[in-house]
């Protein structure tokens, strides 16, 4: 298996309306050509962790039966960027287009949250302490790799800018979460690449005493900071090409992350 587990194809009607809302929210970016900027990345992180709050929602069952087939994985990153690119283009027909599109991306999120608090509260399942540990684990680890990284190659953190650093903050609480889950909560690993790292960690001495988990998120944490850093010159070249690689990067990292952050907070074993 190269795909995590749990991936769907959607009933065939659900598919050919997010089919053809794909078609449209592709040529509405190819007329508009908007350009990207960091402030632009970050105002998509509401979006990057929507798809994921909404995956969580389709798990739990608390969808509308309407609704789930285009929260279900993968085609919830579809209907995700087919909202996120309708938003998108509205708000850049008003006076302050990031703000517009972080906050209608936060508005929709809570929703997404709300009703996965809400069954976890209502089913006695709410546990935040461990996720809550790992979130602020990764916002430590983040915040120690962007500063050397601004520290020690400033031209190229200042060139990638927040996009730089909602990459490795993504990247980090995807790992930081994921360690939690699975060497505390005792969840297990949906990526098969990820399963393969844990494993290996798991048949090294230090085992017993880490868990499995150290060895993912220095493996993340290693690749984040080494593909910013990778990506800074071809910013600097052509930079809505670059942002736009950025932003696809941090929400492989962000997605997961707020995935496992809410799903563990809302359904602890």
């Amino acid at each position: 298996m190269v795909l995590p587990s749990g991936f769907t194809v959607p009933p065939l009607p659900a598919l050919a309306v997010l089919l053809a809302g794909v078609v449209v929210a592709v040529a509405a970016l190819a007329r508009e050509r908007p350009s990207l900027t960091d402030r632009t990345v970050l105002a998509f992180a509401p979006w990057m962790a929507l798809g994921s709050a909404a995956y969580v929602c389709h798990q739990l069952g608390v969808l509308p039966t309407a609704v789930a087939p285009f929260a279900s994985a993968p085609a919830v990153y579809g209907s995700t960027f087919v909202v996120a690119v309708a938003v998108w283009v509205g708000a850049r027909r008003t006076g302050a287009p990031t703000r517009v599109l972080a906050g209608v991306g936060l508005l929709a999120l809570s929703l997404p949250v709300a009703l996965a608090v809400r069954y976890g509260t209502r089913d006695g399942l709410l546990a935040p302490l461990w996720p809550s540990l790992g979130l602020l684990m990764a916002c430590f680890l983040a915040a120690v790799c962007w500063t050397g990284m601004r520290r020690l190659r400033v031209e190229d953190a200042r060139a990638v800018g927040g996009a730089g650093a909602l990459v490795i903050f993504g990247h980090a609480l995807d790992a930081a979460t994921t360690a939690v889950g699975v060497d505390a909560l005792g969840f297990g690993e949906q990526t098969p690449l990820s399963r393969v790292i844990m494993q290996f960690a798991g048949s090294l001495p230090t085992a017993p005493v880490l868990g499995v988990g150290w060895l993912f998120i220095a493996v993340k944490l290693v690749l984040a900071v080494g593909i910013v850093l990778l990506l800074a010159d071809y910013v600097r070249e052509a930079p809505t090409e670059g942002y736009l690689l950025l932003a696809f990067i941090a929400a492989v990292g962000l997605g997961p992350g707020a995935h496992n952050l809410l799903l563990f907070t809302v359904a602890s074993p």
